[in-house]
């Protein structure tokens, strides 16, 4: 899977980036036909200021994304990776059912 990152108006922390890069490698456990992925970073407003994560995962045929704001770039991060898992499982449901009924279809030909 190709992962990349985008600190957006600011330089993020090697520490940030790991942390990024670990919690969307850990994705693949639920899926392991992702092609990419992108993690953006930014934040809104100088003061009192919301830490944004938005994060896109490509799968075959489809692009999946989240988009987390809270007051620290390690909650939006998990919080936009829970959302992700939820997406992947809904994902691989439904190809799953369609792979299932062509199944069917071929068999009932035959």
């Amino acid at each position: 899977m190709e992962i990349l990152f985008t600190a957006r108006h600011f330089k993020a922390h090697d520490t940030l980036r790991d942390y990024a890069h670990d919690a969307v490698r850990k994705l693949e456990r639920y899926y392991d036909g992702i092609v990419r992925s992108d993690i953006i970073l930014s934040f809104e407003r100088s003061h009192n200021s919301l830490k944004v994560a938005e994060i896109h995962v490509t799968v075959y045929g489809s692009l999946l994304k989240a988009i987390e704001k809270s007051d620290d770039y390690h909650k939006s991060i998990d919080s936009a990776i829970g959302k992700l898992e939820r997406q992947i499982q809904r994902y691989k449901s439904k190809l799953h059912k369609k792979q299932k009924s062509e199944v069917r279809k071929i068999n009932e030909k035959e």
